[in-house]
């Protein structure tokens, strides 16, 4: 396992359970104690976790695994699902992006559309259109989440307040039924709840894993969500719930 695995892999284990134990992780990741140690070592000095006698407890009360490390999670089903969102989008559309991994798959997606005009709070996902010049970026304002990289608070939302959208593609960390679209942080929830209003239509792009689940914060209800594209491994019975809510339903 390489490491970058292996640290995912531990912050997996450490948002589930609240702490670890070296003995475990090094069973569970086939890898010595002492290259566990090192793991962690480093996950502390970057305040992801707190280290404790033979192993490490999650730093802070709340737990968000960081964008950085989710990337590597469901890739392939993400490139699917963005595959399927770009079919969406043409020619001189003006389109919304929120942050996330789906998200940065869904812009990766579209970069040869012609006059298309991108408005995103997604600092990694402006960071990579800034240099396509066969589409206009407008990045708004807000104070940078570092788990997510968003552009979050009142600036970003007085940015998208004056914009009119075709689309808006929006990344979930839960979407159901019962709660419709959340996250986990609330101010991220309220930016993209902006966002959504600013819309035509609103397209959820999320893998399998976050169907059926609740995070904390709602971002809106699913009467806002034209479509949810997603992929084969999402739980049926809350597929067939959320379409019973009047959601189109995409899988891939």
């Amino acid at each position: 396992m390489k490491r970058a695995e292996r640290l995912e892999a531990i912050l997996d284990e450490i948002s589930d359970g609240g702490a670890v134990d070296v003995g475990t992780l090094s069973d569970r990741l086939g890898a010595s104690p002492a290259t566990i140690r090192r793991d962690l070592v480093l996950l502390d000095r970057q305040r992801l976790l707190t280290r404790t006698h033979g192993g490490a407890v999650a730093h802070g009360v709340a737990y968000e695994l960081p964008l950085r490390y989710k990337a590597g999670r469901h890739q392939e089903a993400k490139r699917r699902i963005a595959g399927e969102a770009a079919s969406r989008v043409s020619e001189g559309m003006v389109i919304g992006l929120t942050g996330g991994t789906t998200t940065t798959e869904v812009a990766r997606a579209v970069v040869d559309v012609d006059r298309l005009t991108v408005v995103t709070n997604a600092l990694n996902i402006a960071s990579e259109l800034a240099i396509r010049r066969n589409l206009k970026l407008v990045v708004t304002g807000g104070w940078a989440r570092s788990e997510s990289y968003e552009l979050v608070g009142p600036l970003a939302e007085a940015t998208l307040s004056g914009l009119n959208l075709d689309l808006a593609y929006l990344g979930v960390d839960g979407v159901s039924a019962l709660k419709g679209l959340t996250t986990r942080h609330e101010v991220e929830a309220h930016t993209n709840r902006t966002l959504v209003e600013r819309a035509r239509r609103a397209i959820v792009v999320a893998d399998g894993s976050k169907v059926g689940r609740v995070a904390f914060a709602e971002i809106c209800s699913l009467d806002r969500v034209g479509e949810l594209i997603t992929d084969g491994s999402a739980d049926p019975s809350a597929l067939d719930a959320i379409r019973e809510a009047g959601v189109h339903i995409t899988i891939v």
